[in-house]
């Protein structure tokens, strides 16, 4: 495989959606705008409707100069701990993208480690337009994916709170134990698993 052409001034923006979440993976994902085809409405995906973020992910996938989406598994999660496969996932989102930045923007207050410069921004996802677009990508990926899940576990009611602590999702666990997709490392998830 040739080696990539490393363009001057691509500059990447990261953020990850499902740290917080008691099942299914953590996703990242990587950005890489072009300035020539502007996006109107990016924002903090938390701050954007379903719909809206369904739409500008399109966008962001059409648009983009490169933009790919990773992520660490809940076996992953469980092994490492959360914010190590978080990392890890944004690790992973780098080095699938086409292109390779010179340098990379990360919402939050920590870096993966990488081969090219990276800086944290707390916050970044409502200051930085590459992680605003990351976020918008991660978290619609994440929420496809959740979808996936509540199929194979209706249960838990997935479709609803994507895994998230919520009360109800504390009651469907203490109803019907921890599924194959819950994070045995978070505490509600370990308290059910030690009642067994």
């Amino acid at each position: 495989m040739p080696a990539l052409i490393v363009p001057e001034g691509l500059v990447c923006g990261i953020d990850e959606a499902g740290r917080g979440p008691l099942a299914g993976p953590v996703v990242a994902a990587a950005v890489i705008l072009d300035p020539a085809q502007p996006i109107d409405g990016l924002n903090d995906s938390k701050k954007l409707s379903e719909k809206k973020r369904a739409a500008l992910a399109i966008e962001i996938r059409a648009k983009a100069l490169a933009w790919a989406v990773a992520e660490a598994s809940v076996e992953e999660i469980d092994q490492l701990n959360i914010l190590q496969a978080t990392l890890l996932a944004m690790q992973r989102a780098v080095a699938a993208l086409p292109v390779a930045p010179t340098s990379v923007l990360v919402d939050g207050n920590r870096c993966p480690k990488l081969a090219v410069p990276a800086e944290a921004v707390v916050q970044g996802d409502g200051k930085i337009a590459s992680i605003a677009a990351a976020s918008i990508l991660a978290k619609t990926v994440r929420d496809a994916g959740m979808l996936v899940l509540h199929a194979q576990y209706p249960q838990y009611g997935f479709d609803r709170h994507m895994g998230y602590p919520t009360a109800a999702h504390c009651a469907a666990l203490a109803e019907h134990g921890a599924s194959p997709v819950h994070r045995r490392s978070f505490g509600p998830v370990a308290r059910q698993l030690s009642l067994l």
